[in-house]
């Protein structure tokens, strides 16, 4: 990785260092309020294994399915700028998206990555592309609503990635454990990296 996002994701290491020494006195999460200024972010190792495997595409389309503050989307954006790809990255609060843009701007990756504010299961169903690696981290109770959604788009080969399947887990979680297990042509496995991922490949 170049210094642009090498210094850009030291930025992020120093607030995810900050967050998990800080007291969770922070305003409410929600879908309502936009108050929430959590990182939450999925981690150096997680962000590591995402980039690899995103990289190991030819020219892929990437879906991400929670932008956040745009962590994990700088490790995906390096990866579609390193194998001729593109990211999609979605995101209910506008304000995060904001963020999410002025960090990859920093970093030299903002010509590669569309930012869309809104539903996620609504952008997904508005897409007109075949999708290639998808990384699921957004509200939990969402994940097989866009499960339902982004299926019909993989392609074939297509990789999807579900994080905080261990931590905090959840009955939600594991619906959609079991869910993608379900889905015709896809094979999948719980990796205990970082919050717990499970790694899917479709075809």
């Amino acid at each position: 990785m170049d210094s642009r996002i090498g210094r850009v994701l030291d930025i992020y290491h120093e607030m995810i260092e900050t967050e998990r020494n800080s007291p969770r006195d922070m305003p409410p999460s929600g879908r309502d309020g936009g108050q929430d200024q959590r990182l939450r972010a999925v981690g150096r190792e997680t962000g590591q294994l995402i980039n690899l495997l995103a990289r190991s595409l030819k020219a892929p389309t990437i879906l991400e399915l929670g932008t956040s503050f745009g962590y994990s989307g700088i490790w995906l954006a390096e990866a579609a700028r390193a194998s001729g790809g593109r990211l999609i990255t979605m995101e209910m609060h506008g304000y995060k998206s904001a963020c999410a843009q002025d960090m990859a701007a920093k970093a030299g990756l903002a010509d590669h990555i569309d930012f869309k504010v809104g539903d996620a299961v609504e952008m997904i169903g508005a897409l007109s592309t075949g999708i290639d690696f998808v990384l699921v981290d957004l509200w939990k109770d969402l994940y097989v609503p866009c499960l339902d959604a982004f299926y019909p788009n993989l392609n074939p080969g297509a990789i999807i990635v579900a994080d905080n399947m261990i931590r905090p887990g959840g009955e939600d979680v594991k619906r959609y454990g079991e869910a993608i297990r379900a889905k015709p042509d896809i094979s999948s496995v719980l990796l205990p990296v970082g919050s717990g991922l499970e790694v899917s490949r479709f075809g």
